[in-house]
């Protein structure tokens, strides 16, 4: 079973393309140093929730967009290999503030595959 992580961000939707440029380029750099897949997705069905939802927990605002992505792996093992090789690859080297995010609204975490079908 892979392992995966997910991430949730909110990108300003005037920086849209700029995500999608940045976006292409993780995935050539995660792919191409071991990871299974690499998905991005633009929100379509993700209401703003009275007490949770995806917009709620990066906490959009209505010039944003909730991006939900995910990278898959072999193992945590590689994960972990592999991600050392990504921050350490130069061309992942942007100055935070270029970024088309707020990092620090980023959800992020490592996940354990239990069933697939």
């Amino acid at each position: 079973m892979p392992y995966v992580d997910g991430f949730v961000i909110a990108v300003k939707k005037d920086r849209i393309d700029d995500y999608k440029k940045m976006a292409a380029l993780g995935g050539e750099v995660w792919m191409e140093l071991g990871a299974l897949s690499y998905v991005e997705c633009f929100a379509d069905d993700a209401p703003y929730g009275e007490l949770t939802s995806f917009p709620r927990a990066v906490q959009a605002t209505d010039d944003e967009i909730v991006v939900f992505s995910w990278i898959t792996y072999e193992s945590r093992e590689k994960r972990d290999e592999i991600n050392a090789k990504v921050m350490k690859d130069p061309r992942m080297n942007q100055n935070p503030a270029d970024m088309p995010f707020d990092g620090k609204r980023m959800i992020y975490g490592g996940f354990k595959s239990f069933m697939s079908l």
